[in-house]
């Protein structure tokens, strides 16, 4: 079993709306074979809480516009460090970046086809590194002034 035509639009029109707002290595795995629930997952991150609703905010908007789809189920709002939009056919992962590395949902998922995705969502692989090593140069700045 493969993710339906249907999945794979939602799919790309999140992830295009996730890049969009500039979140950080969004990628998309097709997990029909191994779920019953659910045919796709997508997964971004942003480097701080506010950004992470944003990027929630946008995906939920774009879906409802231009596809009129509804999540079923939202979670994770009060902290914003991982938001799960669920419209059943396929589930939104938007995550802090520590939340990311943290709990690693790509190693899960690896064995399961990744989705082709946009131009502007593959883009942004790779972007949480170079942001934490910005803030790494920055911080190291920081504290090399304040000797």
């Amino acid at each position: 079993m493969t993710a339906t035509d249907r999945s794979l639009e939602l799919i790309n029109t999140a992830a295009q709306a996730a890049a969009d707002k500039l979140a950080h290595d969004v990628i998309a795995y097709d997990v029909s074979d191994v779920l019953s629930i659910t045919d796709a997952f997508l997964l971004a991150s942003a480097p701080n809480d506010r950004q992470v609703k944003s990027i929630v905010d946008e995906i939920e908007e774009r879906l409802s516009k231009e596809l009129g789809a509804k999540p079923v189920r939202r979670e994770g709002d009060r902290e914003a460090r991982w938001i799960l939009l669920d419209y059943v056919d396929i589930v939104v992962h938007v995550q802090h970046s520590e939340e990311r590395v943290f709990y690693a949902l790509e190693r899960l998922w690896k064995d399961c086809p990744e989705i082709e995705l946009p131009a502007d969502a593959k883009a942004t692989r790779g972007k949480a590194a170079e942001h934490a090593k910005l803030q790494a140069d920055e911080e190291a700045t920081q504290a090399g002034e304040w000797r």
